[in-house]
């Protein structure tokens, strides 16, 4: 019991110095950034502005039609919403996991694996930039103006579970972009793979699952977990349909899916780590 408990310690502690690592990185960073302040706010206004043309082009589609694949546009707010919060909080916290494969190519990932730091935060907070907000803060305002539009009786527990989904997604695209960055210690022009899963991924969220093929939609329920992030709990809020027929327990079960992105994830890093022989061998 004693090992159990030291080890469960030990643990914790290599948590925590990996969250406290992190924070440092990404402190160093944004101190750099703020010496260029004017250049910093035309950045997040620039990025809040362009982040914004994707719910534009939502809101273009309902000029010519009341309903979406039967969802009014409130309610694709609220699709758009919690996608884009949870990938741009992912790509914020750790979206600079990315740039894996160039520190492979270029060896400078040498440098990370001696330092006395986990090498997993020291690459997810690398350049680290507070412009990255404008995306779950452009997401936030179209979150808030669909809550409010949108014909639902916000009882306790709608109001619990799209706070969960909102912190399941960002875990669930966290793990995603953690996962993606992986394939970069065997292919190192995976990249654009892994964006096709994460930024492909939440654009897929910003529709209803109602106007894509059972297949699609089965395939990102049990494959790649992305209609946790946000289908599968909305229909529950919504009082929708489920297209595939699953049962009610799916749509409470985002958490569950969240932790085992999560280990997947990390699995995934460790073998990584291991098959990675160091530049040039």
């Amino acid at each position: 019991m004693a090992e159990y408990l030291g080890e469960r310690e030990s643990g914790v502690e290599r948590l925590r110095w990996a969250v406290r690592s992190w924070q440092l990185t990404a402190a160093m960073w944004t101190r750099a950034a703020m010496a260029y302040r004017a250049s910093f706010a035309l950045m997040l206004v620039a990025n809040v502005l362009i982040t914004s043309l994707d719910f534009v082009v939502v809101v273009l589609m309902f000029q010519h039609t009341d309903r979406l694949g039967g969802w009014t546009l409130p309610e694709l707010g609220l699709l758009y919403g919690t996608s884009a919060f949870a990938l741009g909080t992912a790509d914020l916290l750790v979206g600079s996991v990315d740039s894996l494969g160039e520190r492979i190519r270029a060896g400078t990932l040498d440098v990370m694996l001696i330092r006395p730091a986990p090498a997993l935060s020291q690459v997810c907070a690398e350049r680290f930039s507070l412009r990255r907000l404008g995306r779950p803060a452009q997401a936030t305002a179209v979150l808030a103006w669909s809550v409010s539009a949108v014909r639902v009786d916000w009882t306790w527990d709608r109001v619990l579970l799209l706070a969960a989904l909102l912190v399941s997604g960002t875990v669930i695209f966290s793990a995603l972009f953690i996962g993606g960055a992986t394939l970069q210690f065997w292919w190192g022009e995976a990249k654009e793979l892994q964006n096709s899963f994460t930024y492909g991924g939440a654009t897929l969220l910003h529709y209803p699952p109602t106007v894509f093929a059972k297949e699609l939609v089965a395939g990102v329920t049990f494959g790649l977990p992305l209609a946790f992030v946000n289908w599968l709990p909305l229909l529950h809020i919504l009082g929708k349909p489920d297209p595939l027929g699953l049962p009610a327990a799916f749509q409470f079960a985002s958490p569950l899916a969240a932790a085992g992105s999560v280990l997947v994830a990390g699995v995934a890093w460790r073998a990584g780590l291991r098959a990675y022989r160091g530049a040039g061998n």
